[in-house]
């Protein structure tokens, strides 16, 4: 699968910003799939995941409540709603698939998942 990450952008305090993940090649509805972020000098965390049927979500502790994931299995698309965007979330933004995850698994670590966009810059202003 190839996975295409769009929706980062400049954003103040406060505000919010969706992103979008495409994927094509594959069957999409067999991979669970993760939001991870990343800054420079620090390793790749984990935001948030979901299950291949979207049944069940994860999120770490620092985005619950602020950031929502879901996902459209016939349009092969993963999204992440981010409110109440905050400077620390500054990052570059990844999509990722993992084509092993049992139904209800949602990994968290990033050496699990097998497929990774591109990324996409989220910057918030203080």
């Amino acid at each position: 699968v190839q996975l295409q990450a769009s929706g980062g952008g400049l954003v103040q305090a406060g505000g919010s910003l969706r992103l979008s993940c495409a994927a094509s090649r594959g069957t999409f509805s067999r991979y669970a799939m993760g939001w991870f972020r990343q800054v420079p000098g620090k390793d790749r965390e984990f935001v948030a995941g979901i299950t291949r049927s979207g049944g069940s979500t994860a999120y770490a502790d620092s985005v619950r409540g602020r950031f929502t994931v879901s996902r459209d299995n016939d349009k092969k698309m993963v999204y992440l709603q981010m409110n109440s965007l905050d400077p620390e979330d500054t990052a570059v933004y990844y999509c990722a698939a993992d084509a092993n995850a049992i139904v209800h698994n949602i990994p968290r670590e990033p050496r699990t998942y097998d497929y990774w966009g591109q990324g996409t810059q989220v910057t918030v202003s203080s």
